[in-house]
């Protein structure tokens, strides 16, 4: 007979009792956990969405520093967050954030709800991040759901399949729901559940030896533990190519702003220009938004995004165009520019 029992309150009471200290004793000090602020908790679940916490610690501090409450990120300037949210990588996540503090301003007296289905009406969150504020600032047992949680579950019970497939998502939000329903603190269990995934009960090489849960785990206990979950087939990648040119007069460069909507939305570059294949020099001249005097090649180098890997084709051009947006090198970090975009005004620039 199986060692490992689930189902019954009892049995599911131990168990994230088990996690709770668990957590109490090993939790990691990250910032956003100091005073359970629900705006912290806003602010650090929307950085944390498919970034690393090493990425996110600095720049957090940073961020609330200059945004230290609903009330300022509202007031602020989109151009001011997406500056502040440089490295981070996936913009929208800063676009939602903003616009859902000026939501709370607006319908919620600038105060964020406690309630699920209030949070779930802000811009950019879903589900997880609601659950994630209402149970660990408001300590609402309520279930949380990421690729984390989902691991340690599906390990837990020896749950075959992928995690991506709508079966284990469901499955996975129904039994969190059954766990964080039978403990007395639902903050700690929630959190516990996250950091265990993120620490211990990780995608490659897991630690079981220092799982707090391996006396109730039936993957380890039938050494299954490296097959679960079946890894996601990838999908196919799709090439993009960017031709940059950094056009500089004295101490300023020629700058331009993305559409509101793709890749890098509504961040500012060097004029580029963007294809799907690779395009001669002549067809740069041709195509080009400004005007060319002359252009020399700088630099090349691939950026891997989720789903792309972009090209940069890096030139220093002159130009007779003295319109348009110069703006001081001096003062280049106020601007919201991507990381390949500073790679290759750097390049130019050295």
């Amino acid at each position: 007979m199986s060692r490992c029992s689930f189902g019954d309150r009892a049995s599911d009471r131990h168990l994230c009792q088990s996690l709770v200290d668990w957590f109490g004793l090993f939790a990691r000090d990250l910032p956003w956990r100091s005073g359970r602020s629900a705006y912290a908790a806003l602010v650090s679940e929307a950085m944390l969405q498919q970034t690393q916490v090493s990425r996110v610690v600095d720049r957090f501090n940073q961020f609330m520093k200059r945004f230290p409450d609903v009330e300022s990120l509202a007031a602020a300037e989109q151009m001011e967050v997406l500056a502040m949210w440089q490295g981070l990588g996936y913009y929208s996540r800063a676009r939602n954030l903003h616009q859902a503090a000026r939501v709370i301003m607006d319908r919620f007296e600038g105060v964020i709800p406690s309630c699920p289905e209030q949070l779930q009406s802000l811009p950019g969150v879903g589900r997880y991040t609601a659950g994630a504020i209402a149970s660990i600032v408001f300590d609402r047992p309520e279930p949380i759901v990421d690729g984390n949680v989902q691991r340690v579950l599906m390990r837990l019970h020896a749950r075959r399949g992928e995690q991506s497939g709508s079966a284990n998502i469901n499955w996975t939000w129904k039994r969190a729901a059954e766990l964080v329903g039978t403990t007395d603190d639902p903050a700690a269990f929630n959190e516990g559940l996250m950091e265990l995934g993120a620490t211990v009960c990780s995608r490659n090489s897991p630690s079981c030896d220092s799982c707090p849960l391996a006396d109730h785990c039936r993957s380890l206990e039938a050494g299954m533990v490296d097959s679960i979950p079946r890894p996601r087939k990838r999908a196919a990648r799709t090439a993009l190519h960017q031709y940059c040119v950094v056009f500089r007069r004295r101490d300023k460069l020629l700058l331009q702003q993305r559409a509101g909507k793709g890749l890098w939305a509504n961040m500012w570059e060097v004029p580029t220009i963007e294809s799907r294949t690779r395009i001669s020099s002549e067809s740069i001249v041709d195509r080009f938004p400004v005007p060319l005097v002359d252009i020399e090649r700088i630099d090349r180098f691939v950026h891997r995004t989720t789903h792309r890997d972009v090209t940069f084709h890096v030139y220093r051009g002159s130009t007779r165009q003295r319109s348009g947006h110069w703006h001081d090198i001096g003062h280049l970090d106020e601007v919201p520019l991507s990381n390949p975009q500073r790679r290759l005004i750097a390049a130019v620039l050295d």
